[in-house]
């Protein structure tokens, strides 16, 4: 079989993929965000997860809790990757008072990217969506937050987290991966 026939019986455009991934991928994270607000909300009084890719912050007061150094290793993973782009690629320190943005807009843009990947990637292996997108989401899960954010410094290594951080983390993503799927299937149709 030739090159030109393997094209023609492709159907996927990774066009309209990637553009109803990144849309996916942008309700994704918002949804995930609210679930993590219900979750922190569900357990006032527990002990609070600190997951990699939570908008809480990091584990770590003590003593030099009014510190410069501290107040940095307290902030999550998002605003640590914030703060490297606008230090790296702009000059600029973040202010105390534009942490919260720009982690929340690390976030979103990753959110957001990865989902335009998925579905781009979703275009020509449907397989996989199998699970409306629950493996992604736990893949998302480990590759980002188990791997390459610990790797990446933005966090402790993940065996120092309890369980319960993991279980928030996994469960975040699957609401993630849950989301992006049922929105990129919608918007994939109405292309």
């Amino acid at each position: 079989m030739s090159e030109n026939t393997n094209a023609r019986q492709c159907k996927g455009n990774v066009w309209k993929g990637t553009a109803a991934g990144l849309v996916g991928g942008l309700v994704a994270s918002w949804t995930m965000n609210q679930f993590q607000a219900a979750w922190t909300k569900a357990t006032e009084g527990f002990e609070k997860p600190h997951g990699a890719q939570s908008m809480q912050p990091s584990e770590g007061e003590n003593a030099e809790q009014g510190s410069e150094e501290n107040k940095k290793n307290q902030d999550d993973a998002t605003v640590k990757a914030a703060r490297a782009i606008s230090e790296g690629l702009f000059g600029h320190e973040l202010k105390e008072s534009e942490k919260e943005i720009a982690g929340a807009a690390v976030h979103y843009a990753f959110g957001t990217a990865t989902g335009g990947l998925y579905g781009a990637v979703a275009e020509f292996a449907p397989v996989v969506t199998v699970g409306a997108g629950l493996p992604f989401g736990a893949t998302f899960w480990l590759v980002a937050d188990e791997t390459a954010v610990p790797l990446l410094g933005l966090s402790k290594p993940p065996t120092e987290y309890p369980v319960s951080t993991h279980v928030y983390a996994f469960a975040s993503h699957l609401v993630y991966g849950l989301t992006a799927e049922l929105v990129r299937r919608s918007i994939r149709k109405a292309l």
